[in-house]
């Protein structure tokens, strides 16, 4: 038999591996809750702000059907094209977070110029997060060699994420993203071999030296005394419960009123208007309440089963790309998940950091299922889970 009616064959068996089922029913399982909890969550800001309840639920669902369709799409496209454009995602992560900046295109939304409007309207740090895990599981594969060593190996890779680093935060006044994208690209170097102890010697050095430019930016300049008094605030939330703790605090009430097994759904007294915007960023806490503790349990497992499955999927890829690209996934959602529960339980500052699946966001809400499509693909083409 020829090669090539060999390889013919065996992308015919490839093409017909299925889905990982486990996977497939944990991420549909967390989009059906994140969209009832929206509903429940959203109901009453939308009719306030819009004259019907369900305003916010009716444009995630239809985000989340597209999104579907792009996910079973995507997961019938071979990861490995990706690694051919992976100095364009770069190149287009960085124009388009610069986009925010340009008039009658970049929009600002409660004081943060954090979204473009082409037609649509999104974040393009979205865009970007998956932009940069293709980067770096390409660049990495290709540098290899190097990542034994301190500045080719740490520094080095480090350095591409500072044009990045600095639009987000001096433009878009976007410091969640930040925080992920480089705890993201950390996790994903680990997993390539640049040596650990690099992260424990210069990550401690340089978390030590943040906080302390924070601290001194914070006495000169308004904006960044804001940012600290969030940071801090945590550690005492009761300390000022109608200034910079009132979210968290009232976030923690509805924790506590959710007991066991919850008040009931649709039952929360948090979402009127004591959580800002409840159906975003801390829309676990209304979860916890209407649902209680057995719903978040519910949910974290869900979480971390899906966690679970991404780094099965990243151990049998068949090639490094392949496990870096699935690792990168998995460590964006699976470390998002992770703060934003903390930030909901006052265990963390408060970082404005979106709970997948859950917060109310169409267009991250497809960008987020498209990446979980290249995962798909990922364990497709990988060894059996």
């Amino acid at each position: 038999m020829h090669k090539k009616e060999i390889r013919t064959q065996k992308n015919s068996i490839e093409e017909k591996k299925p889905l990982d089922f486990i996977l497939l029913i944990t991420v549909l399982m967390l989009l059906a809750l994140g969209i009832v909890m929206v509903l429940s969550a959203s109901s009453p800001s939308a009719l306030s702000d819009w004259g019907n309840s369900f305003y916010y639920v009716e444009r995630q669902a239809g985000c989340a059907v597209i999104g579907l369709i792009l996910m079973f799409i995507i997961s019938r496209i071979d990861y490995r094209k990706y690694k051919m454009l992976y100095k364009l995602a770069y190149i287009g992560s960085i124009i388009l977070s610069l986009m925010v900046v340009i008039p009658n295109v970049g929009v600002s939304v409660n004081g943060a110029t954090r979204w473009i409007k082409i037609g649509i309207q999104f974040q393009p740090s979205e865009i970007a997060k998956i932009g940069l895990i293709i980067f770096y599981a390409a660049y990495l594969t290709n540098h290899k060699d190097e990542l034994k060593e301190l500045w080719r190996g740490f520094f080095k890779p480090f350095i591409y994420l500072i044009p990045i680093i600095g639009i987000l935060l001096l433009l878009q006044n976007h410091l969640s993203a930040s925080i992920i994208i480089i705890l993201v690209t950390a996790v994903m170097m680990i997993l390539a071999g640049t040596k650990i102890k690099y992260f424990l010697t210069f990550g401690t050095a340089g978390a030590v030296g943040g906080i302390g430019l924070l601290v001194i930016l914070a006495q000169r300049i308004d904006e960044w005394a804001f940012r600290l008094s969030r940071i801090t605030s945590f550690l005492n939330p009761w300390a000022d419960i109608r200034g910079d703790s009132w979210q968290i605090v009232q976030s923690l009430y509805a924790i506590g009123s959710g007991g066991l097994f919850g008040v009931g759904l649709g039952a929360s007294k948090q979402k009127y208007s004591y959580i800002p915007e409840p159906h975003n960023d801390f829309i676990f806490a209304i979860l916890a309440e209407e649902l209680g503790f057995v719903g978040c349990l519910v949910v974290i497992v869900l979480f971390g089963i899906f966690i679970w499955r991404g780094i099965l999927i990243a151990i049998k890829a068949p090639d490094m790309f392949g496990s870096l690209l699935a690792g990168g996934i998995t460590a964006l959602i699976g470390l998002q998940a992770i703060i934003n529960i903390a930030v909901v339980t006052s265990s963390i500052p408060v970082t404005g950091m979106a709970l997948p699946f859950f917060s109310y966001g169409g267009t991250s809400l497809i960008i987020l299922l498209c990446s979980v499509g290249i995962l798909f693909n990922i364990s497709r083409q990988g060894n059996k889970l």
